[in-house]
């Protein structure tokens, strides 16, 4: 059964962020209106975020270099709800609140995958 929680959620949790990697390069100059006026390259950021979900996304599906891919796709987790989603929610959007804390939640599940399900790099 062990086995089966591995691989079962291993692509339940991956394959969201393929398609949200997807999304970004679908509705890239839709997404740009979300990264900070201060940020300069607006629809880049959009495509590189979108490609470093892809790329964790396959990687976790792959098991090459996932414990490494895992880490990171929480990092960028993490700096979403901090730049991206806090502001709002300190002002009272209750979207933005739901954004961060699902953000959050994510970030929480692709470190303990890193931790707990991941191959260790060598």
């Amino acid at each position: 059964m062990d086995l089966f929680y591995k691989v079962a959620g291993r692509y339940v949790f991956a394959i969201p962020f393929l398609i949200f990697g997807v999304f970004h390069f679908m509705n890239a100059s839709n997404m740009a209106g979300m990264i900070p006026g201060w940020l300069p390259g607006g629809v880049f950021w959009v495509y590189l975020t979108g490609l470093a979900l892809i790329a964790a996304s396959v990687s976790m599906m792959i098991k090459v270099m996932d414990q490494l891919a895992s880490f990171l796709l929480g990092v960028m987790l993490i700096i979403f709800v901090l730049l991206l989603h806090l502001p709002g929610a300190l002002e009272g959007d209750q979207m933005a609140t739901t954004s961060a804390l699902k953000d959050l939640a994510m970030a929480g599940g692709a470190w303990l995958y890193a931790g707990y399900v991941a191959k260790p790099s060598a």
